[in-house]
């Protein structure tokens, strides 16, 4: 029931809709571009975001706080987001069904003023919150418009059963025409409404970057640097993925190749978001000079080492940001996902999950981002012809935590499919013993250039 603190007023609500975070049954429409677990991970960061704000309406309001939710049992729930909070499964039926029986419980327990929200939208605060509790002062109905044609939110104060079911019966959930349905049924039943600011839902990958501009008011840019050398045939998918990314300057440092990778860059001088800014550069070869290189010219906060076979996720700005946020992070990878159907590949990919997750060290192929400041104070990419990525996670690890991001970056199959995966393998795990027994990277290099053929 109402808190006793709330008792004699008039008393005001809030209710929170979300879902467990269960890789493949949550935020579906991101799982082509985030992958299951990136989405479930997109999900769970959403859900406490918004509860974190109806979090700070209730301590100022005194207000009464519920989450509703689907997906798991209410030990669950309190687990993951708290033991303050009450909360109750939705229910069955659409979401008309699920919305009529939160309003109609919520009244029950005496609230006079209630609202509604999802957690899709990121710009939603306790100042919205308080807004639309002050509308329904003297307004039956308030909406918060979604940019995508639904809302963000309904509030309604206390009316017959009958009306608010009638208000979320027929409508096209789910759909672009959600709100203005339902304005259309508030008119039939002669509801006063009030419409507040409209803001973006985060559903579809296009929409990712929503999240990122209202989790951070001056996102920091990304100096994505890129070491090439005769990458004709795979340059131009890795450019086209990093082009979708805001707030970037993409780095593209050439070790002198003799076939057209040149001209591809160049080609894509002037492309991609508004934000974003591509340059060409050149250098003897050699990987990590290359990188050096790349950073020194780089002017953003945060560091992107990319190879040129790799290609990013759609979002991955955004995920970048986001872990290299938390404290104790002193740098982040992604998970690795190889670009073949051959099922021994994905034996090799369990491995990298193991590696990176298990034991905090992820390799270059995975694309590694930290701090500019942080890169150069631990002297740049280390200048081996072998191992440098080995030695710079080396470095990274006596600092702090190295993040793995829920989402994988992919990475060519032509080096398992030119030597076969058992080959490869054993080459790397080779190497990786013999540079720890102390054996000279630019011994490694050569051995591992022989066994290459």
């Amino acid at each position: 029931m109402i808190d006793a603190e709330v008792r004699g007023q008039t008393p005001v609500g809030a209710i929170v809709f979300t879902r467990y975070p269960v890789p493949g049954k949550t935020k579906t429409r991101l799982i082509p571009a985030l992958g299951p677990r990136g989405a479930a991970w997109l999900q769970e960061k959403m859900t406490r975001h918004t509860v974190d704000q109806l979090r700070a309406w209730r301590e100022k309001s005194g207000g009464w706080l519920q989450i509703r939710y689907v997906g798991a049992a209410a030990g669950q729930v309190r687990a993951w987001l708290g033991q303050d909070l009450r909360v109750r499964p939705q229910g069955p039926g659409d979401l008309g069904d699920r919305l009529v029986r939160a309003f109609q419980e919520g009244f029950a327990e005496g609230v006079e003023r209630l609202v509604v929200v999802g957690i899709d939208c990121p710009e939603l605060d306790e100042g919205t919150i308080t807004q639309a509790l002050e509308s329904l002062k003297e307004m039956d109905l308030v909406l918060g418009p979604a940019t995508d044609g639904g809302y963000y939110l309904m509030g309604l104060r206390t009316m017959p059963v009958e009306g608010f079911e009638r208000l979320c019966q027929g409508i096209d959930w789910g759909s672009d025409r959600v709100l203005r349905q339902t304005l259309e049924r508030s008119q039939e039943l002669g509801l006063t409404v009030q419409q507040l600011s409209p803001l973006s839902d985060v559903d579809h990958p296009e929409e990712l970057g929503v999240w990122d501009r209202a989790r951070c008011q001056s996102r920091p840019m990304i100096s994505v640097i890129i070491p090439v050398l005769n990458e004709a045939s795979e340059i131009r998918q890795t450019l086209e993925r990093v082009l979708t990314g805001e707030n970037l300057e993409v780095i593209v440092v050439d070790g002198g190749s003799q076939d057209k990778t040149v001209e591809i860059v160049q080609a894509y001088v002037g492309q991609g978001e508004s934000s974003t800014s591509l340059r060409l550069l050149s250098s003897p070869p050699g990987r990590a000079l290359q990188f050096n290189v790349g950073l020194q010219a780089a002017q953003g906060e945060w560091v992107l080492l990319l190879h040129g076979d790799t290609r990013v996720p759609r979002g991955f700005d955004m995920l970048i940001r986001e872990l290299l946020r938390d404290e104790g992070v002193v740098a982040g990878a992604f998970e690795l996902a190889v670009a073949s159907q051959a099922w021994p590949l994905r034996w090799v990919e369990w491995g990298v999950r193991w590696r990176s997750r298990g034991l905090g060290f992820p390799y270059g192929d995975q694309g590694l981002f930290l701090s500019r400041e942080r890169l150069v104070q631990l002297g740049g990419i280390p200048d081996l012809p072998l191992m440098e990525d080995f030695e710079l996670v080396r470095r990274l690890q006596r600092q702090g935590r190295v993040a793995i991001a829920p989402v994988a970056v992919v990475t060519s199959a032509r080096r398992w499919e030119g030597l076969g995966v058992l080959r490869v393998t054993w080459l790397n795990q080779l190497i990786v013993l013999g540079y720890l027994l102390g054996i000279s990277p630019k011994r490694l290099a050569q051995w591992y250039r022989r066994r290459q053929g």
